[in-house]
């Protein structure tokens, strides 16, 4: 008959499976009871069984463990995941605009830098779109110019304000008279000579020119003689002759003059008229706010006659100055589109594909991918961080990488980042660290590779197997008659059960801070035989 005992070192599978599950059928209050009193029981035999496994008579525990040494080790505490390498970066070239292409320098496996030429397109409609956004703006510009420069209404010339024909607050439109302005500067005369000694004068002659009344003498320039014979006083044929004077100052149309050029005198008197007389007007609509000069101001070209303003004048101005942003805006943007027909490289790598060629035509809709570049400088591999070892992962960790591709390799990776942005799924969240591997020899992008991050490592760790600490961190001490002189494990119920404190674990073994010494046996519980998975009889 087999004991209670030998029930409690079964795996929970092989107990369900030699002592199936049976139910009572008992009425009311009393079959909770029972079934309570049963379970009570059961609890307290087996907490009993486990502190004195050698409570049972005649139980065979010899093949249920296996000596081992306290010995000193060398423990590597890893966090383990799966992924697949990728390259530290790539990148899918694709075309922004529609297009023949006219070259495309490179090939498969070449190596390219960032920046490099790889397509250029042909831009003919792109570079006449640059044009006519730039005239636009021209045009857009010009008519800014100009309104703002007609909102002052300017003297063209230089001269005399002789009339002003606006005050402040008028309300004018495109040609209404704003001023009249004329050039004294110089004067000119127009004398009638007789036709004979006309003959025998030219322009550029010098004249000598006399003021009436004051009789004041200047020298002027024959400026042009008539060719037509006009009849003058006295029935004497005249020929007009215009002379040019420096108006000294002070004459004005008022003023009369004769002549003489060479030996010939003119043959009667005329008035000076200026040399312009100009009336400005309004270029463009508006109120006048102010009016800088009166009559008899001196003014130069240029000068200020009026200036205009106004909430309508300001608003068309305004206007004006949006067309020319907006026209600067479609130039930009079109400048912008011309950069789009020359392709180059967004980061320096390796051709992994080359799928259109100088002469293709593509467009932005359909040709998906013209290239592939990968960044080959190092790998990346991103793996899933459980939320219960999160805390343990930290930047520059070490990690040991295999690949299945790669039989027998170890490649060594660093922990580049841990990403906070975690994933939940069934209530269990895990978080993507990103893993860099600079010497990733045979190690190509796409294979799946495990990958043991290194959290801690322990030299020379006085160390047990993990499966020799009991829950409560105790052990089994073999005391005497516990172990044959081979030793061998003869009866496990002669041994000491002994708490321990532990440090740091690789998984398989377990370090031992205090409570056994170096070369101390300890025993093991197997799991094999006799119910218990890989077990071996003591001595067989």
């Amino acid at each position: 008959m087999e004991t209670m005992q030998e029930v409690t070192q079964e795996t929970p599978q092989a107990a369900k499976k030699r002592f199936p599950s049976f139910k009572l059928k008992l009425p009311g209050k009393r079959k909770k009871w029972v079934r309570l009193a049963i379970l009570a029981a059961m609890l307290i035999a087996a907490y009993l069984i486990f502190l004195h496994p050698s409570g049972g008579q005649g139980v065979n525990t010899a093949g249920m463990y296996t000596a081992d040494t306290v010995q000193r080790r060398d423990l590597t505490a890893v966090v383990s995941g799966t992924g697949t390498v990728t390259p530290i970066d790539s990148y899918h070239l694709k075309t922004l605009v529609t297009g023949e292409i006219l070259e495309a320098p490179f090939e498969v496996g070449d190596q390219v830098e960032k920046g490099q030429l790889l397509y250029r397109l042909d831009a003919k409609d792109a570079e006449m779109g640059i044009q006519q956004a730039q005239l636009s703006l021209r045009q857009a510009q010009k008519n800014y110019d100009d309104l703002a420069a007609n909102l002052t209404v300017q003297a063209s010339v230089p001269g005399v304000v002789q009339q002003v024909l606006v005050q402040k607050g008028d309300l004018v439109s495109p040609g209404t008279p704003v001023a009249e302005v004329a050039d004294t500067s110089t004067l000119a005369v127009t004398l009638p000579f007789h036709a004979a000694d006309a003959a025998g004068i030219a322009p550029g002659q010098t004249a000598r020119v006399t003021i009436a009344g004051t009789l004041e003498t200047l020298a002027g320039t024959v400026v042009s003689v008539s060719s037509a014979e006009l009849v003058g006083e006295g029935g004497a044929l005249v020929r007009q002759v215009k002379i040019r004077v420096d108006n000294p100052g002070a004459l004005t149309s008022a003023n009369a003059a004769t002549a003489e050029i060479g030996d010939a005198a003119c043959a009667g008197s005329g008035n000076f008229e200026e040399n312009l007389r100009q009336t400005v007007v309004a270029q463009t609509s508006g109120e006048v706010t102010g009016v800088p000069v009166t009559a008899g101001s001196r003014v130069s070209a240029g000068s200020a006659l009026a200036v205009l303003g106004g909430a309508s004048a300001q608003s068309n101005l305004e206007d004006l100055s949006i067309a020319v942003e907006n026209a600067r805006l479609a130039l930009q943007r079109a400048e912008d589109a011309l950069e789009n027909y020359t392709i180059t490289a967004p980061i320096s790598g390796t051709v992994i594909e080359k799928n259109v060629k100088a002469g293709d035509n593509v467009n932005n809709i359909e040709s998906g991918a013209l290239a592939v570049i990968y960044d080959m400088s190092c790998l990346k591999l991103e793996m899933n961080i459980s939320e219960l070892d999160l805390n343990q992962i930290q930047p520059g960790q070490e990690v040991e990488i295999t690949a299945d591709a790669l039989s027998g390799q170890v490649f060594l990776g660093t922990v580049d980042r841990v990403s906070i942005n975690g994933t939940t799924n069934n209530g269990f969240t895990t978080y993507p660290a990103t893993i860099l591997l600079k010497d990733y020899g045979g190690l190509n992008p796409g294979m799946n590779v495990s990958a043991d991050i290194v959290v801690q490592r322990t030299e020379n760790a006085l160390s047990v197997p993990a499966a020799a600490v009991a829950r409560g961190d105790t052990v089994l001490v073999p005391q005497a008659g516990a172990l044959t002189p081979e030793g061998a494990v003869a009866d496990a119920s002669k041994a000491e059960e002994r708490p321990v404190n532990l440090g740091s674990s690789d998984g398989e073994y377990v370090e031992v801070t205090s409570g056994l010494e170096e070369g101390e046996q300890i025993l093991v519980p197997l799991q094999n035989g006799n119910g218990m998975d890989g077990a071996v009889p003591a001595g067989g």
